[in-house]
């Protein structure tokens, strides 16, 4: 099937109020035009270095398109992740909190974050101690970070057939999120990431306002993007 067919057949099932984040990463500047062109507005990309360079080249065309950066971010990218994202999705340690919020300041722009906490995938990141993210929420509170928005957080579940321990994967984020919520109500934390192309049903299930989906939208990845940036 074409993009567009898959994007209708995916949105299709998604409840209205969960939002389809379209991972592109390894796929090219003119799949995301096809993809924009079918209606999807909000991209996921892992990679700061191949997402500055298809997006400055596809916000050209579409400047509405909307960028989350959605992997692992190293500190030494975060100038160009602000630039380019709207959201940053992956923030997993205190650390790198202080230099979103100098790099946003530096040009005056807000930026949303979400707090990404591991819940079992072992060869993934993510804050362990549930303890950081209530201190980068007193934080912000107290206005340390007048540039960041908190919207709530992510996660990825374990890589396993096991539908139970991917269930309390998403379980545990929904925990993590219900208990930070009641300790600050004056921030919107209601966002919950979670959910990709082969457990966004299970995700769903158990509260996602949000999954990631790639491969179901754009088929098989080419790797050749990634030799071009």
């Amino acid at each position: 099937m074409s993009i567009k067919e898959n994007l209708i057949n995916i949105k299709s099932k998604l409840p209205k109020a969960v939002r389809l984040v379209a991972v592109s990463k390894f796929h090219s500047a003119d799949e995301v035009a096809q993809a924009i062109q079918a209606g999807q507005t909000v991209f996921g990309e892992n990679r700061v270095q191949e997402a500055a360079a298809k997006f400055d080249e596809v916000k050209k065309s579409f400047p509405n398109a909307s960028l989350r950066i959605i992997g692992q971010l190293q500190r030494n990218k975060v100038k160009e992740a602000v630039r380019i994202a709207d959201a940053i999705d992956s923030v997993d340690r205190l650390e790198l909190l202080d230099e979103i919020e100098k790099q946003a300041a530096r040009i005056d722009k807000k930026i949303q974050v979400l707090f990404e906490f591991h819940t079992g995938e072992e060869s993934k990141s993510g804050f362990e101690d549930k303890g950081q993210i209530v201190e980068a929420l007193n934080r912000m509170a107290a206005g340390a970070y007048p540039h960041i928005e908190p919207k709530g957080f992510m996660t990825m579940a374990p890589f396993t057939d096991d539908k139970d321990l991917v269930r309390a994967s998403f379980k545990k984020l929904r925990a993590l999120r219900d208990e930070c919520a009641a300790a600050f109500p004056g921030m919107d934390l209601s966002e919950l990431s979670m959910g990709m192309s082969g457990d966004w049903q299970i995700a769903v299930e158990e509260g996602s306002t949000m999954v990631r989906i790639g491969t179901a939208i754009f088929g098989e990845r080419d790797y050749s993007q990634a030799k071009k940036v």
